[in-house]
């Protein structure tokens, strides 16, 4: 069975088009910048939890704030290669708070193989980007929600 994540996707129209997106945290990621951004998601079960609710807990747990009160719009389910489905919640975020972050942590047995467990941040740091930085940035499964978001903010001028 496929993995099901919800994501929230949050945009800013002033000074410029901009949306936050993270870079993931932890060893394996520390090095690279290009395919090592995401949007603020996680895993869910959807016969226990709903999507949009999901998604806001994931980017409470991933940024250490609370997303914006919304509204939020869902723009869609995007497949990755793999087959891991992402739901994506767009809301206007230009209210938020970057000060206040405070990333959620995971454990990993670091180095591999050797018996012991370090703790790591999910993401390790959090940034508004222009729609052209952010797509090169983001992993390239959220690529479609980017260009999905950036259709629709074109839509709607």
């Amino acid at each position: 069975m496929a993995t099901t994540s919800a994501g929230i996707l949050l945009y800013r129209l002033e000074p410029s088009v901009q949306v936050l997106i993270a870079h993931m945290g932890g060893p394996f990621w520390a090095a690279k910048d290009a395919g090592a951004w995401s949007i603020p998601k996680g895993e869910y079960d959807a016969d226990a939890e709903a999507a949009l609710d999901a998604a806001k807990r994931e980017f409470r747990e991933e940024l250490g704030i609370d997303p914006p009160d919304g509204p939020f719009a869902e723009l869609g389910t995007f497949a990755y290669s793999s087959g891991k489905r992402v739901t994506v919640f767009v809301a206007d975020g230009a209210g938020i708070d970057l000060d206040g972050v405070a990333f959620g942590e995971f454990e990993l047995e670091w180095p591999p193989r050797s018996g012991r467990t370090a703790r790591f941040p999910e993401v390790d740091r959090v940034e508004w980007m222009e729609p052209d930085a952010a797509r090169g940035r983001l992993v390239t499964g959220q690529r479609p929600a980017l260009d999905a978001l950036v259709g629709r903010l074109a839509a709607a001028r």
